[in-house]
């Protein structure tokens, strides 16, 4: 087996033109396609990557404001709680002494009735023992006269 010379170079002509094609057309294309879709998945690995750094950075910020609007929360309702203790106070206290306001008046007021009862009986007291005392005497004395006795009668046997 001869090898032909003629053959072997049509061969590699061929070859080589087949490598020219397939390299135009066929490998640069291609190559040039896996190089965009790695540069497509490098881009999305970063952004990935960098989506999740700030979904981090998020997460801790978000955390840390929960925790102040907790904390601000907490202030504001111990705040009101103060608030509500001290007008709590305030109002008891206003109870209290609107209690013995009405307490006071309602003491007045019974003094006030006691003494014009009082004098009231002494009024009738009186009436009656000028009733009686005209009968008695069969007389009739000064009026005037009359009630000043039974006043002092009255003013002694009262005290």
């Amino acid at each position: 087996m001869e090898m032909d010379l003629g053959n072997i170079t049509a061969a590699m002509v061929n070859f080589l033109i087949l490598l020219f094609i397939a390299k135009r057309y066929l490998f640069i294309p291609v190559n040039k396609i896996l190089d965009e879709r790695k540069q497509e998945l490098d881009s999305s690995f970063k952004k990935a990557k960098s989506d999740t750094e700030e979904a981090n950075r998020l997460k801790i910020e978000n955390g840390e404001k929960l925790k102040l609007a907790k904390k601000e929360g907490k202030e504001i309702v111990e705040i009101y709680k103060q608030k509500a203790e001290k007008i709590s106070g305030e109002l008891i206290e206003d109870a209290k002494q609107e209690a013995i306001l009405i307490i006071e008046r309602s003491r007045v007021e019974i003094e006030r009735e006691k003494e014009k009862a009082q004098s009231e009986i002494k009024k009738q007291v009186i009436d009656l023992s000028l009733i009686l005392s005209e009968k008695a005497l069969e007389q009739h004395i000064d009026e005037k006269e009359h009630r000043r006795l039974i006043e002092d009668f009255i003013f002694k046997v009262g005290s």
